[in-house]
Formats: structure tokens, sequence, C-alpha cells
């Protein structure tokens, strides 16, 4: 019997098939050299996102760009990319705020356009170091700054309060009036609690296995965004949360007339593995009913997570490494604020005088 496929290979095998339709018909033939160059240290969905960027990019030359104008993108070659000019990549950001490809009308913040600049940047910086091209225009560029937005999350008491409803949301039928509350209660809250409980990325969750969950050792394995499989751990709480959802989980399996996926940890009411977008909806649901002026999302839990965990270790790096984050700037610009709150506490315990001897006089 043939094995089926799992939502990570199904997904695998799609992003596949896109990357080599962007490569083969939307780029230059120039193009195929870098991706290859970067299979080895970037993951598919980075390299999709680049393939997707970089014909936007070409697509603005040849509309815009006097040297490129006119010609057809997929007859361009190096050639034509020594002609290319830093101002040209200034040009391109001002472009980006307002733009229309096939027939579609598109937009960006400081935050798209410089993603979209790094794309540029890294295939002109791979063909300059390949001795390709004579000059990387890319590093004469600056990128758009990017406003730091304060990190939305959770109070404690926010947290008790969104576990308590996820928990016990038979009990509150005035506020969930839906006919499916019975067949998701215990899904729901497994699925709050996994998230506040072990800052898990909302893909992680939902990618999730039933053979990926070691109950025992109250350990799971999760394939990070790069692609590789690490081991995290979770608390006897969640795996609580866990463990009660099991039957619920199961007599969806035993109901069913079909089941994609049976491997799924977390099921729809399609009895397909569940989505990103209806973790989001749940989530959202029940932060609402918390504070409906905060716009909470899976990520906002995982936030939380990262802050009550930066809490009580106090250990900026096993908080990176917990919650995944390749370059540990990357937690320290996000939990800055809290080390700055432990400082002040720190400082706050600190005596000039003796306070017994003081006493003492």
């Amino acid at each position: 019997m043939k094995r089926k496929l799992t939502n990570i290979e199904i997904n695998k095998q799609k992003w596949n098939k896109e990357l080599n339709s962007i490569l083969e018909n939307k780029l230059p033939f120039f193009c195929m050299d870098f991706f290859v160059g970067i299979a080895m240290r970037t993951s598919l969905l980075t390299q999709i996102n680049y393939a997707r960027d970089l014909y936007i990019f070409f697509d603005f030359l040849v509309k815009k760009v006097n040297h490129f104008y006119g010609k057809d993108i997929l007859s361009l070659t190096l050639d034509d990319l020594n002609a290319l000019e830093s101002k040209d990549l200034e040009y391109y950001l001002k472009y980006l705020n307002f733009y229309v490809i096939n027939g579609i009308e598109r937009t960006n913040d400081s935050k798209g356009k410089a993603r979209k600049l790094s794309a540029v940047r890294s295939m002109l910086s791979y063909f300059y170091k390949n001795n390709k091209i004579q000059e990387n225009v890319g590093v004469k560029v600056s990128s758009p700054k990017i406003p730091e937005k304060p990190i939305v999350r959770l109070e404690p008491i926010e947290i008790e309060k969104i576990l308590d409803l996820s928990e016990a949301k038979e009990k509150f039928s005035s506020v969930f009036q839906d006919k499916y509350n019975a067949h998701t209660s215990k899904r729901d809250y497994a699925i709050i609690a996994l998230l506040l409980g072990t800052g898990i990325r909302v893909s992680e969750c939902t990618n999730l296995n039933i053979f990926d969950v070691d109950f025992k050792n109250n350990a799971f394995n999760v394939i990070r965004k790069g692609g590789n499989s690490v081991i995290l751990y979770f608390s006897d709480e969640v795996k609580e949360a866990l463990v009660e959802y099991l039957p619920e989980r199961q007599n969806r399996l035993l109901l069913a007339d079909r089941i994609n996926e049976e491997n799924a940890f977390f099921i729809s009411l399609q009895n397909t593995r569940i989505s990103q977008r209806a973790v989001e909806n749940i989530v959202k649901k029940y932060s609402k009913l918390v504070n409906p002026l905060k716009n909470v999302s899976p990520h906002k839990l995982r936030s939380t997570f990262g802050t009550e965990m930066y809490k009580k270790t106090k250990d900026i790096y096993v908080v990176a490494e917990v919650l995944g984050h390749k370059d540990v700037n990357t937690t320290k610009k996000h939990y800055a604020a809290i080390s700055e709150e432990i400082k002040m506490n720190a400082v706050k315990n600190v005596s000039l005088r003796n306070n017994d001897k003081n006493n003492s006089t």
C-alpha cells in the first residue's frame, strides 16, 4: 500500500513545482545559476520568495529603465546586468510604493521593500563573488528604514483568562453560540496551551503529527523554518491539555467517512489537518473576549512565551535556542525592554549602606 504524503511533503512538492515554473517561464536563464548556488544554504520557501521578488524586479527593469526597456525578461543576459546602476535600485524602491503586475495593483511598506531589495542584493552579490558581473551596485543602496513596532504580548492575568475561556468554553453558552463547540472544546484548549507553553510557530503547530509527540518525556519534534528538525519540551500542564484532547481526536477519526492525513495531531471539522488560518481564528476568538483592544495572533502567543521564559531564566541565549532564532540579536531586539526592566530591578537591590549596621546605631 502506497504511503500517504505528509502535509510537509505535499507543500514541498507544491513549492518545488512553483519554483521550477518561475525559473523556466519568468526569469532570465542566468538566474538558474544563482538558485543552484543558494540551494544548500536557504530553505525552499526562501528560494520561492526570492524567485517571486526577482520577477517583480526584472518586470520593473523592462518597463521603467532605459537600458532594459522593451526587452523580453527571458532574453536578458549578465551583460545586461552589468549595465545596472545604483540609481536604478533607488528608483525600484520608489516604484514599489505602487505598481501593477499581471494586471494586479500592488503596494509595499518599508518591510516589503527591504525584503525585495534583499533578494536583488543576494543575486548581485552571488554573481559579483563569482566574477560574473563587474560591480555589485547593491551595496551602494541603503535599505528602507523599518519602523519599530511595539511587541504585543499578553499580561499574566490575560494568559489565565484566555486559558480559562478555552478550557471551559462549554460553560459560556452566552458567549459561544456556534454548534461546533462540543467537537472542538478540547482541541482549542490544547492548541492555545501548546502555543503559550512552548512558543512554537503556527506552522509548526499545524504540521505536528501524532507520532511527533513523546508523552513519556514531555517532548515533541518540530520542523523549523529552515527545514531543520529539533526536539522541544512541554510542561505537565501542556501535557494534560494535549492528553485530554486525544479522545476527541480519536472520535473524529472513528466517526469520519474519510480522513486526510490521519497522522495530523490537530484535525479540523472537515476531517483534514487543521490550517494556519483556522488556528489564527481560534486565537483571535478567545483573545478578543479577554481584551478587545489587542490584536492577538498566534505569533503574539509566541512573544508571550518568550517574554515569560526570559523573565524566569534571564538567559537570552536559552530563549533564542527554544524559539529557534538563528541570530541571538533578533531575540535581544524583541526582549530589550524586559532586559532593561530586569537591570533596573537588580540595581534597586544594591545598597550603598549596610542596613543592619544602620539599624543597630
